[in-house]
């Protein structure tokens, strides 16, 4: 998916957000920090992907702030929240009539979790309606073909919502699927990397691997040269999150996607409205 003029603003408050939580009160290196992501989108190549570009001014911010885990204390807390609704939730999700519709439903419901919009959203109040919007057909024919590999690689994409991922992993595992986790290979904005992965429990339950990107998303030629090979090797992808959506959109074909439609200019390409409960594949 490439970058569109809309996703600009939306960089720049991802990047105010982040530098208020980092120096609180340090006004000058907000303000520098403001005018480098500014400056930078005259020379930005909006042919590539949204998080292929917010990866990279990220790591320019590191220029004037060090290497800090800019979002850690909202990252422990999505995390800390989920483990407390976890039991509840699963149960529920065991108690339905197609508990896999069900984890993916839930799976894709935590995708609200993003440091960007979580203003915006309320994912605890969906947990009611776990099966909404899903195209159903499709996840049958996804299933399909997880049964028949036995084997399925998930991208992973916030903190938090990697908690809320074990759920469809248990599930998959009790059918003989064996399941591999993908996280991000470091820090960036609120997504998922290794330490969250031990701090929801998901290492004890399957293998986690990282995809060695430092971007907000799947982006290829950010991805570790093993990495890559895993992604061509493996029989099924499931692409969790907007994020790695806008990353392998138009890119990698035969992979399934599912995230939560959070933003006008992602709406205008699936053709699905704000706050979709999206399962997809690229035709």
């Amino acid at each position: 998916m490439k970058t569109q003029l809309d996703c600009l603003p939306c960089f720049l408050n991802m990047a105010l957000s982040g530098i208020r939580k980092a120096c609180p009160g340090q006004y000058d290196v907000h303000e520098k920090v403001i005018r480098a992501w500014a400056k930078g989108f005259a020379e930005a190549d909006l042919t590539e992907s949204p998080p292929s570009i917010a990866g990279r001014f990220f790591r320019m911010t590191s220029e004037y702030i060090g290497d800090v885990d800019i979002f850690k204390d909202q990252k422990d807390e999505a995390n800390k929240r989920v483990l407390e609704l976890l039991p509840k939730i699963s149960k529920t999700v065991l108690a339905s009539e197609d508990p896999l519709l069900a984890a993916i439903g839930v799976s894709i419901i935590g995708n609200y979790m993003d440091c960007a919009l979580m203003d915006q959203f309320d994912w605890e109040v969906e947990l009611g309606d776990l099966e909404q919007d899903i195209d159903r057909n499709l996840f049958a024919d996804f299933m399909v073909k997880v049964r028949a590999g036995k084997s399925l690689l998930i991208l992973g994409d916030n903190a938090g919502e990697i908690g809320l991922d074990t759920i469809l992993v248990k599930l998959l595992q009790a059918e003989g699927v064996n399941v591999t986790y993908a996280v991000r290979g470091s820090n960036i904005l609120n997504d998922a990397t290794v330490v969250d992965a031990k701090f929801v429990g998901m290492t004890d339950i399957c293998e986690v691997i990282t995809s060695g990107v430092d971007t907000p998303g799947t982006v290829l030629n950010r991805c570790s040269v093993d990495f890559r090979e895993r992604l061509k090797s493996d029989p099924v992808v499931l692409s969790k999150g907007q994020g790695n959506f806008e990353s392998l959109w138009s890119v990698m074909p035969d992979v399934f996607y599912a995230f939560k439609v959070k933003c006008p200019v992602v709406a205008r390409l699936t053709g699905h409205p704000m706050k979709t409960s999206l399962f997809c594949r690229e035709k």
